[in-house]
């Protein structure tokens, strides 16, 4: 099964005067890009989370976001810098005084100011950390379920991109035996047109035009693209499916696709292959969100 890159997973938990939130949000990346916030109470932790991301999220830029809230307010410790408060005070009052304004609250105004209130850190204890632990995996859980639900539409959007490109190619095996006798008739009419038909040695064009035909033949092209195609969708089905597998792999049916253009020279042809080079540019792009 497949994965999509991108992905979102929330969990809370409330226990005794403690509100444990963790978020975990993912995009498209070509490696693990881990951005996690925590509490400082819990910096040590921060190895452990990142061994257990890289484990289980693999790839994509990732932010993780836990929050503890206390539910009693009243044990969290606030101090006052009253140093600090009474210089701002007084430049608050100074400047009020020489610019004439009439400013009320610059008490409420100088306790607003950068590093006046010092709140204390709210020590966590080892319960806390289990608890804090056991939100992240279910957190952990949701994102990856919702990854791999995005996987699912992923995966019938590619099976429907691989099967209109198949359609076109059946279109092609259709009209592709008429096409070397169109050649033949078209070259004979020209050198008729040009030279006379008695002055063409019927040996020597069947010779060229052996050699001219040789060199559009597309049999092996279509052989290749089908069992590039075929494998596509059997590693888009299989439990190891990969995002860089199959991403080589709509490589070489591309090369397959635009090697049957080059040698098509027929427009009816070439308009299919068009399309199915358009049903490939969609595959390339999902391929960017596939994990």
């Amino acid at each position: 099964m497949i994965k999509s890159m991108t992905g979102f997973g929330i969990a809370t938990a409330d226990s005794d005067n403690l509100r444990i939130t963790v978020e975990i949000k993912s995009l498209n990346s070509k490696f693990l890009e881990l951005n996690l916030k925590l509490p400082k109470s819990f910096s040590e932790k921060e190895l452990l989370l990142r061994n257990t991301c890289s484990k289980a999220i693999e790839r994509g830029k990732v932010s993780i976001a836990i929050n503890l809230e206390q539910a009693d307010e009243t044990r969290k410790g606030a101090g006052i810098n009253k140093v600090l408060l009474s210089r701002y005070y007084r430049e608050l009052e100074a400047l009020n005084t020489e610019l004439g304004a009439k400013a009320q609250n610059l008490l409420q105004m100088a306790l607003s100011l950068p590093e006046v209130l010092n709140y204390a850190e709210e020590e966590s204890s080892e319960a806390d950390w289990d608890k804090v632990w056991h939100t992240f995996n279910e957190a952990l859980q949701n994102f990856n379920r919702f990854r791999a639900d995005e996987g699912d539409i992923l995966k019938a959007d590619l099976a429907l991109r691989i099967k209109n490109i198949l359609d076109f190619f059946a279109k092609v095996e259709e009209a592709e035996p008429l096409r070397v006798p169109q050649i033949r008739a078209r070259l004979m009419q020209v050198l008729e047109d040009n030279l006379g038909k008695a002055a063409v040695d019927q040996n020597r064009l069947e010779q060229e035009l052996i050699y001219y035909i040789d060199k559009l033949d597309i049999t092996e092209e279509k052989t290749r693209l089908k069992s590039h195609c075929a494998y596509f969708m059997d590693t888009l089905n299989s439990k190891e499916a990969s995002g860089k597998k199959l991403g080589f792999i709509s490589q070489e049916i591309g090369r397959e696709i635009n090697t049957m253009g080059a040698k098509a020279n027929d427009a009816q042809i070439q308009q299919w292959v068009v399309g199915m080079k358009e049903e490939l540019e969609k595959i390339k792009e999902q391929l960017l969100n596939v994990l």
